[in-house]
């Protein structure tokens, strides 16, 4: 339905049409979406249409790269602690002691 709507707006019957779901069904889809701020509907005549607010769609999908670029800066580091481990892990065992050794 979102990418219906960046295609243009539509109303709710127009939205149900392509789908195997009840126009209530959608209705209430598109009140979430409105209660989220990513959709408005206006007043034209009998018809409400629906209005994709493609600028809020914008705000929020900077807002989820940012947390994602976090999180993937985060599993970066991961990997690399956990490469690390395994490197140490796999050293033959008279080489461990002798370092652990050399060390002490």
């Amino acid at each position: 339905m979102v990418s219906r709507l960046a295609a243009g707006d539509a109303t709710v019957g127009q939205l149900a049409d392509p789908y195997d779901v009840s126009v209530q069904a959608v209705s209430k889809h598109i009140k979430v979406l409105t209660d989220a701020g990513l959709v408005t509907q206006s007043k034209d005549a009998q018809r409400r249409p629906c209005h994709l607010e493609a600028e809020v769609f914008d705000l929020m999908t900077k807002w989820i790269e940012r947390y994602r670029q976090q999180a993937q800066e985060r599993y970066d580091r991961l990997d690399a602690v956990l490469a690390e481990m395994r490197d140490e892990h796999e050293q033959p065992t008279n080489q461990r002691h002798r370092q652990q050794g050399a060390a002490s």
